[in-house]
């Protein structure tokens, strides 16, 4: 019987959710211009889904972003 070591089970875990995350019924792009479209598509409809929601500025956290 074979056991796996931590190592061994964390990677083979791992690599089953990445699996298991991407999108069903969607084609994998064959280059990378395809590719780059394909996320740009994504993007586009994602920021399509988020516009349905008004969103007031006092729900915005005030935050200063410094390099």
């Amino acid at each position: 019987m074979n056991r796996f070591t931590r190592r061994e089970l964390a990677a083979a875990l791992g690599t089953s959710a990445v699996v298991l995350a991407q999108p069903q019924g969607q084609p994998v792009p064959a280059n990378a211009d395809e590719e780059l479209q394909a996320a740009r598509a994504q993007i586009h409809d994602y920021a399509e889904q988020l516009d349905k929601f008004p969103l007031s500025m006092s729900a915005e956290p005030a935050t200063t972003f410094k390099p």
